[in-house]
């Protein structure tokens, strides 16, 4: 048999890069009161479905006129029926304070966050400082 390989031939490459955490809470901070200072932040009281319902969704985003805008919803902790009766609607996302990250919010033209999600928030960038 003959034959032989590429000297050096074609590996994948790994573009990605180490962001500092103090980076990127400050990056998270930033891009929450750029929403706050846009007007683009709403904050609602809790809210929960008892049967997951699109109809109801679409409902609420009416009610909160950000219909025709992408949105991100920001609730405490994961809520089943909340995301199944908003995972089929285009432009809307759901997360947990816990994870939200900073692409989501700028990527988003409007926040939607209730009250018990900005308490998370604001212990997680409270805990990360100290």
């Amino acid at each position: 048999m003959v034959g032989g390989g590429r000297a050096f031939g074609p590996r994948p490459r790994d573009y990605s890069f180490k962001v500092n955490k103090k980076e990127k809470q400050l990056a998270r901070k930033s891009a929450l009161s750029y929403k706050v200072k846009e007007n683009a932040l709403i904050v609602i009281e809790d809210f929960t479905f008892e049967v997951p319902k699109t109809k109801k969704f679409v409902e609420v985003l009416n009610n909160l006129k950000v219909c025709d805008k992408k949105s991100l919803f920001v609730l405490p902790e994961s809520n089943k029926v909340v995301s199944l009766s908003a995972h089929n609607l285009q432009g809307t996302k759901i997360v947990n304070a816990s994870s939200i990250n900073t692409y989501s919010i700028l990527n988003a033209d409007a926040l939607v966050v209730t009250e018990g999600a900005i308490e998370v928030i604001n212990s997680i960038l409270d805990k990360k400082e100290a």
